[in-house]
């Protein structure tokens, strides 16, 4: 099954006002967006997911961690190029990007406890080892984290699917950063 891109204009009329404010925060429509319109409350709900993600403790390489990560963990070639640009705006070092996307340790022991932990939230669906949950703890996180981790795999697991499920066309503004998981 396909699914539109939708434009603005093609949109149904309960997306148009989160594609309108979306594509004036990004400076365009990123497609993820625009496939997502076609369910209104999914878009309205990713959204909302995001803003309340950026509202955790975590700061914004830690943010793209989990992100990337969870991305990763579920073979989302979109998700996994989106984040890449996204980090690197934030000034996330290559090194932790590039670790993330080729699934390996980052150097940075805090951060890769943080990766560790969130890729076994995802590919245990969220029954995280005791010795995974010490080890993110032992790191320097907080119990709080642990379900702040749970909102950011849960958000990103909306775009994921989403993305598996519509094979949304990666935008050009993301195409240098074009990945896929190497078996």
């Amino acid at each position: 099954m396909t699914y539109a891109v939708h434009t603005i204009e093609s949109a149904p009329e309960a997306a148009k006002g989160a594609l309108v404010d979306a594509s004036k925060a990004y400076g365009f429509l990123p497609n993820l967006l625009a496939v997502m319109s076609e369910a209104p409350a999914l878009l309205k709900a990713y959204r909302a997911a995001m803003g309340l993600f950026d509202e955790t403790s975590f700061n914004p390489s830690e943010r793209q961690v989990v992100l990337l990560t969870t991305s990763n963990e579920n073979d989302c070639e979109y998700c996994v190029a989106a984040h890449s640009i996204i980090a690197a705006m934030q000034k996330v070092p290559d090194e932790v990007v590039q670790a993330i996307r080729e699934g390996n340790p980052i150097a940075d022991a805090k951060l890769d406890a943080l990766r560790r932990f969130t890729a076994s939230v995802v590919s245990t669906r969220g029954r995280p080892s005791d010795e995974d949950t010490k080890r993110f703890l032992n790191a320097g996180y907080a119990k709080a984290q642990i379900l702040e981790v749970v909102l950011g795999v849960g958000m990103k697991t909306l775009s994921n699917y989403t993305n598996h499920i519509a094979d949304t066309p990666l935008d050009q503004a993301f195409a240098e950063a074009a990945w896929s998981k190497v078996p």
